[in-house]
């Protein structure tokens, strides 16, 4: 599970002075579900996960992973998850399967259970074709494939994707999607960020959206057009996050 409780993220400009990135956020995500974090560039999501996986600390707030306190034992929080993001990067003079290893040692696996589960990982994401391939000679969703093996290689009860699907084409994005959807069935929880709303429709069973730091929204998909009475997905958040558009048809001038 993943509880957050107010947690507040500030940072400090030169120019305009201290501003909080993210303002008193709360959600709960639950084990066997998916969470979808939406909002904007520069709303707050990614802020709040590199929060959550340890990266950077809360100004204030608290946040529970799978029991640990983000703060108080981030050791185990780290032990406890697996995070991916778009700008995660992969070393280059490492073959796919050199870079999955060497993360495996990183997680203390060592021995038979190392092997066993950087084969799991490589059959699973279906790396053997380029596994002795260097990572600066992969395509991107190749790296994408190998970046999903080193998230899971410790088999953690929690996972954080930040827009997994990023720059992919649509058969590597089939293939990240039913990854993640495997990976829910298999009780994990799971918090998941993206622009794409049809990825929302078919992924999430409950929506945080961010808008300036702060949550406007949490609840189902289907909760969103409840509360903006629209039919499209993309409607719906761009109504919640206030967006107005300019555009008007000729039959309205």
């Amino acid at each position: 599970m993943v509880r957050t409780h107010e947690l507040v993220k500030e940072f400090s400009d030169p120019k305009k002075g201290a501003f909080r990135a993210v303002n008193e956020v709360s959600f709960v995500a639950q084990p066997g579900r998916i969470l979808g974090l939406l909002g904007v560039n520069g709303a707050g999501k990614t802020t709040t996960l590199r929060m959550l996986s340890t990266m950077i600390r809360p100004t204030s707030g608290s946040a529970e992973i799978a029991g640990f306190d983000v703060l108080k034992d981030p050791t185990s929080v780290r032990a406890n998850i697996g995070f991916m993001s778009t700008s995660t990067a992969l070393y280059g003079r490492l073959t796919a399967t050199e870079m999955i290893e060497y993360f495996g040692t990183l997680y203390d696996l060592s021995g038979s259970k190392l092997r066993e589960r950087v084969q799991y990982v490589k059959d699973k994401l279906e790396i053997h074709e380029f596994a002795d391939r260097l990572c600066d000679k992969l395509s991107t969703g190749q790296k994408q494939r190998v970046s999903i093996a080193r998230t899971i290689l410790h088999d953690p009860q929690v996972l954080f994707f930040d827009e997994p699907t990023a720059g992919l084409d649509v058969v590597a994005s089939q293939t990240v999607m039913e990854f993640i959807e495997e990976e829910r069935d298999h009780g994990k929880t799971i918090v998941f960020s993206t622009h794409i709303m049809s990825e929302v429709e078919r992924l999430c069973d409950t929506v945080c959206i961010i808008h300036d730091g702060k949550v406007v929204h949490d609840g189902s998909v289907a909760s969103m057009h409840e509360a903006t009475g629209e039919t499209r997905l993309e409607a719906a958040f761009l109504k919640l996050v206030g967006f107005q558009s300019n555009y008007r048809t000729e039959a309205q001038s």
